[in-house]
């Protein structure tokens, strides 16, 4: 595995233990975070106040693909978010990682939420 997927993949375990320090570790300092027509996040300050998991009991990440070109590792999967509030939020996602040095520069997410 290339070391950009790995960090990938150390970002999406991070991501669902909410381990928030080894979230920020696979970031470059200068990080973007996109969620079309929903946020746009710029530099790891503002990527670890969006990344608080308020209301969020628990994250399971489960990626079905994960495909690397010219520094561009896109995972594809979905994710189930159990709320505080005793709901569950069942999404699937499509994520652009632009690499830069084996750490995330740009990141696109796509969300769709999936209803049963």
């Amino acid at each position: 595995m290339t070391a950009n997927k790995q960090t990938v993949q150390k970002f999406m375990e991070a991501v669902s233990k909410s381990h928030h320090a080894d979230v920020l570790a696979c970031l470059t300092d200068d990080v973007e975070w996109v969620i079309p027509d929903v946020s746009h996040t710029q530099g790891k300050a503002d990527f670890a106040k969006q990344n608080t998991n308020e209301g969020i009991v628990s994250c399971t990440i489960t990626v079905t693909r994960l495909t690397e070109e010219n520094n561009v590792v896109i995972a594809e999967g979905r994710v189930q978010i159990s709320r505080t509030d005793g709901g569950l939020l069942n999404t699937a996602f499509c994520d652009v990682f632009v690499m830069q040095d084996a750490k995330i520069k740009h990141l696109t997410a796509y969300l769709m939420e999936i209803k049963r």
